[in-house]
């Protein structure tokens, strides 16, 4: 560590964020490396540290021999201010390297608000903002994640995108650039050949053409690239990679525990879920391998807690199995097990009286929306009755405290879909008084609405976000309806949800954007602390673009959409379909019930979906 580093860390907040020398970080000699990269995570270490996908790609790149992976983050403000006083540019972890040292810079980006961040930290490292200003071999920017499903709006700054799971395709990569840079190749001729890599999208290959009304008009790919980009998946996932010897953090994140993937995909299909579309197939892991890499992961790590995490934890077939072994282990060793994503139409008393036996903590359930018709709009798969005698099982065994999650805005929603929250708030209300068994403590019921977003690749694409007053009107609506005060609420302000669905459904002409709010000052865009909408009001009216062309407008059916080149699995006639079965409140059952086709299991080249 630089002496200027030492100088500056006593003055800023969680310095254990900048220094590495984690237990079980994997630091290398550099003359044995021939490829380095900086796996960068645009958001601070506690969050960038708790997410299971960088964790993985960490374990993955550090496995190829002559491969050094190092983790940067972005850093808090005060941090960010000491380095811009002193001219220190942003260093990678492991070594305190300058990221500008680096042959490649990969980005993981699973949340839009996060843009920002990336721009700000390639100018804190001193590299070139824009591709076409990064001529050489060197500092190669790449990204993946969810947010790669759309990456247009960052068109003009990642030399290329890797669509899908990363643990192969990442490999490929890396050993192309290996062979480029042994033999001196110029930038130019590496994308043309990386290009070619299934699942890699150049952004630089492709001409976007409008109409004059501002919608999409064509998008030409140039230099022989694919006209549609198909996404990555791993379909065996007992024998994939999975990081049992896991970085432990010298300070405290949001997740500070175990996290173990039971399954990847999601039997449901609720329509405004971009993952449960973007990540399908199916596939899961078997029981046995979950319990040796559970036991491994926490031997090694010393940690006190272990989750058990996907999409809808509660629809693992083998939950059962996996638990019965699981708990007894961690009951020995006095482990707390965990078990988030649980549905009220599958929940377990018995599995939580097991999880919980010393005390209790609360539920949380996501009806999102409060009348049936509505749930049905979306495609919930949740009944009232189903939500209601979970809530009666969980007041009958001792619980009191719920939390529930709704959002305003979904596409058909009416005042009476509003109040029916209220509704059905007062109708758990009542299933406590009559089944508690705990009455002393109090019943604490925690509403939260967001403001509906409508993202790529779902069956609500093409939907209008509706007007951030009408949703305020919403939120007083439902807010004087509660009346007990058993109820906490509250809400999402709708400027943060208003830019995330600009940049979800945004388009090339939102890099210019994005590059004036950074230069305004725009980072750390999904903290309280720092987000200002009025520095993003003020670079859209820099760049003469409109918010509401990707939001209150919708998408017409037909018209060519910016993401239209990626495909997930999902085919878009299946999607219009789902849309047509919204607007007449028509379920369609999850996928053990059936194949509804969407054409996700074309993905799969040896096994069937795992649903």
């Amino acid at each position: 560590m630089t002496e200027l580093i030492q100088r500056i860390l006593p003055t800023v907040q969680k310095p254990a964020r900048y220094t590495g020398g984690e237990f079980n970080e994997i630091k290398k000699d550099l003359k044995d490396v021939r490829v380095r990269v900086a796996f960068c995570f645009p958001d601070t270490y506690e969050i960038g540290m708790s997410n299971v996908g960088m964790r993985i790609l960490y374990g993955v790149m550090n496995q190829m021999e002559g491969v050094w992976c190092e983790r940067v983050f972005a850093p808090w403000g005060d941090m960010e201010q000491a380095m811009r006083t002193h001219g220190l540019p942003l260093w990678a972890l492991e070594s305190q390297s300058p990221v500008r040292d680096f042959d490649m810079i990969a980005f993981t980006i699973g949340y839009e608000m996060s843009y920002s961040n990336i721009l700000n930290m390639l100018s804190l490292a001193k590299v070139p903002l824009h591709s076409a200003d990064r001529h050489d071999l060197k500092n190669i920017v790449f990204a993946g994640g969810v947010c790669a499903f759309n990456p247009e709006p960052l068109a003009d700054y990642i030399d290329f995108f890797a669509l899908g799971e990363g643990e192969d395709i990442t490999l490929e990569i890396i050993n192309l650039y290996d062979k480029a840079k042994a033999e001196s190749w110029s930038k130019d001729a590496f994308l043309l050949e990386v290009s070619k890599i299934p699942g890699i999208y150049v952004p630089s290959f492709y001409d976007h053409q409008y109409n004059d009304d501002g919608t999409l008009k064509a998008i030409v790919p140039r230099n022989g690239a694919p006209e549609k980009i198909t996404k990555r998946i791993i379909e065996d996932l007992d024998n994939a990679y999975w990081p049992t010897k896991m970085i432990v953090p010298s300070t405290e994140i949001v997740h500070d525990r175990a996290n173990l993937e039971v399954f990847r995909g999601c039997i449901r299909g609720c329509r405004f879920c971009q993952a449960g579309f973007s990540c399908r197939p199916v596939r899961r892991k078997s029981a046995d391998v979950l319990y040796r890499q559970a036991v491994d992961m926490l031997t090694d790590s010393g940690n006190n807690e272990i989750t058990l995490s996907s999409l809808s934890t509660s629809d693992y077939r083998q939950l059962k199995e996996l638990t019965d072994e699981l708990i007894p282990y961690c009951a020995q060793n006095k482990i707390n097990l965990s078990v988030p994503s649980l549905r009220a139409d599958n929940f377990s008393r018995e599995l939580m009286e097991k999880l919980q036996t010393v005390r209790k903590s609360g539920l949380t359930f996501a009806p999102e929306a409060g009348t049936q018709r509505l749930r049905d709009v979306i495609n919930k798969n949740l009944t009232e009755e189903e939500i209601l005698t979970t809530c009666t099982n969980a007041f009958s065994g001792g619980w009191n405290n719920v939390k529930l999650y709704f959002m305003l805005g979904l596409p058909t929603e009416t005042d009476e879909d509003v109040l029916g929250i209220a509704d059905l708030v007062y109708k758990i209300i009542k299933a406590w008084k009559e089944h508690a068994v705990n009455k002393k403590r109090g019943l604490r019921v925690h509403v939260a609405t967001a403001y509906f977003v409508p993202k790529p690749h779902t069956p609500f694409q093409w939907e209008q976000q509706i007007q951030p007053e009408e949703y305020l009107r919403r939120c007083k609506l439902l807010k004087e309806h509660f009346y007990s005060k058993s109820i906490e609420y509250n809400y999402h302000a709708p400027d943060l949800s208003r830019l995330e669905a600009v940049m979800a459904r945004g388009d090339r002409r939102l890099g210019p954007v994005i590059e004036a709010a950074a230069r305004r000052g725009a980072r750390l865009d999904g903290w309280d602390e720092y987000f200002r909408f009025d520095l993003w009001q003020d670079a859209f009216a820099e760049c003469g673009v409109d918010m509401s062309f990707y939001t209150t407008r919708g998408y017409g059916e037909d018209e060519l959409l910016p993401w239209d080149p990626m495909d997930v699995g999902v085919t878009k006639k299946f999607l219009l379909r789902e849309r047509k079965r919204a607007y007449e409140a028509t379920i369609t059952p999850d996928c053990r019930e059936g194949c509804a086709g969407c054409g996700a299991n074309q993905l799969l080249k040896e096994v069937a979906c795992d649903a």
